[in-house]
């Protein structure tokens, strides 16, 4: 739970962030939705992880492992 309401602090951080440079709001809802869509396909991105991971034989994640689930997301490509 306590990772859960990080997420959801940080999601509306950032939402706030962009609404101050683009003058415009985000409601709760809304907010609390992208919380939940953001915890749960990180997830789903963990155990992707952990799957290779095991596959491979090792028991850290290491960047090079976060650095290609990102490649996955052709918005996330970008900052790599």
């Amino acid at each position: 739970q306590r990772l859960k309401a990080a997420v959801h602090y940080t999601v509306g951080c950032l939402c706030q962030d962009v609404a101050g440079d683009k003058e415009l709001q985000f409601s709760k809802q809304t907010i609390a939705a992208i919380s939940e869509i953001t915890f749960r396909q990180c997830g789903t991105e963990i155990r992707v992880c952990l799957f290779k991971n095991k596959h491979a034989k090792r028991s850290t994640i290491t960047v090079e492992d976060v650095k290609l689930l990102a490649r996955r997301s052709s918005s996330l490509v970008r900052l790599i």
